[in-house]
């Protein structure tokens, strides 16, 4: 049996599948352009690793995979790993300072503004929720005020993202996204 991998420092996110395997990105090759469960649960194991190897910034990233992977409501896989909001909010708060994490507001900010096909609608929307996260979790990082100036882009409510999410999302979903909201202290 291997070891888990995992730096003394870091515990596993309670939110990402379990891993005993060091992975990249690129491990997610393998499933070509099927975007469905396995490539789900692929994403947010290879998420886990990339927390484990102190790479925050990195398991975001598959994390924001898993949201695009193409899933029924009734999957079976989200008994196992219900849709990643926990686990975004989860790598956010708990990486050290020392390492890199970006600026999530302005990540989730053009993620959401620049979405393209597949499921563009449900997935711009999964991206503003991990904006709003991501600004109450880190208040001082700035938007990108010149994006937002010369596109006319309108930063949505708490209100409006529920309403986008209730609209194309998964049964429950709003409900996921709210009780994270919910424990980082604001819904506004």
């Amino acid at each position: 049996m291997r070891t888990p991998i995992h730096l003394a420092d870091l515990s596993p996110c309670p939110f990402l599948p379990p891993t005993d395997e060091p992975q990249t990105a690129a491990a997610m090759r393998r499933h070509g352009k099927n975007r469905g469960p396995a490539f789900y649960e692929a994403a947010l194991t290879c998420g886990q690793s990339l927390w484990l190897q102190g790479l925050p910034a990195q398991a975001m990233l598959q994390i924001n995979r898993a949201f695009g992977a193409d899933l029924a409501s009734d999957d079976p896989v989200l008994e196992s790993w219900p849709l990643p909001y926990p686990a975004m909010a989860w790598v956010m708060v708990e990486r050290t300072e020392d390492q890199f994490i970006g600026n999530p507001r302005r990540h989730f900010q053009h993620l959401a503004t620049r979405m393209v096909e597949p499921r563009k609608e449900l997935r711009t929307w999964r991206a503003w929720a991990c904006w709003w996260m991501s600004r109450l979790i880190f208040p001082d990082y700035p938007a990108d005020e010149e994006q937002i100036a010369n596109e006319g882009i309108a930063e949505p409510t708490f209100a409006v993202i529920s309403a986008q999410l209730a609209k194309t999302g998964h049964p429950g979903e709003v409900e996921i996204w709210a009780s994270v909201c919910d424990q980082l202290g604001e819904r506004k």
